[in-house]
């Protein structure tokens, strides 16, 4: 028997860079929510009126487990642009963004990738431990997707 199933998994690392030196990460699974399963299977398949591609990262200070029927992060304070990144014939693309001194400044605790740079359709979200960036730390956020 030939199991055709398919599974695509996502989890963020947070990488803060403290101005004194210091560096946390935090490593976390996400959720793709229906919103996100819907982007996926009109990307695909739609002819017309495709929806624009995922592009954005956003952060917020919501701490509302996630949940599949969420479409938006709970409390968002900033969007950067993200980049994509995917080598053919393998099974996993990424996203990510930079968040620079002066940028997304606060106590962190949700994340997600978007396809806007405000509004637009929200591919996942992650809800994390609080990760407190100050005025001059810079941030890394990176979405790793497996497919299987």
């Amino acid at each position: 028997m030939i199991d055709e199933s398919m599974q695509l998994h996502g989890a963020m690392t947070l990488i803060l860079r403290r101005a004194s030196g210091e560096v946390e990460t935090v490593h976390k699974d996400n959720i793709i929510d229906n919103v996100g399963f819907d982007f996926i299977a009109d990307a695909i398949g739609k002819a017309a009126s495709r929806p624009a591609v995922m592009g954005f990262i956003a952060l917020g200070t919501g701490t509302t487990a996630a949940a599949a029927t969420q479409s938006a992060l709970v409390t968002e304070i900033d969007r950067n642009a993200a980049t994509y990144a995917h080598t053919a014939g393998t099974k996993t693309f990424t996203f990510s963004a930079d968040f620079l001194a002066g940028d997304s400044t606060g106590a962190l605790t949700e994340a997600g990738v978007f396809n806007a740079a405000t509004g637009g359709i929200m591919l996942d979200r992650v809800v994390f431990p609080v990760v407190n960036k100050g005025a001059d730390d810079s941030l890394t956020a990176v979405f790793t997707f497996t497919m299987s």
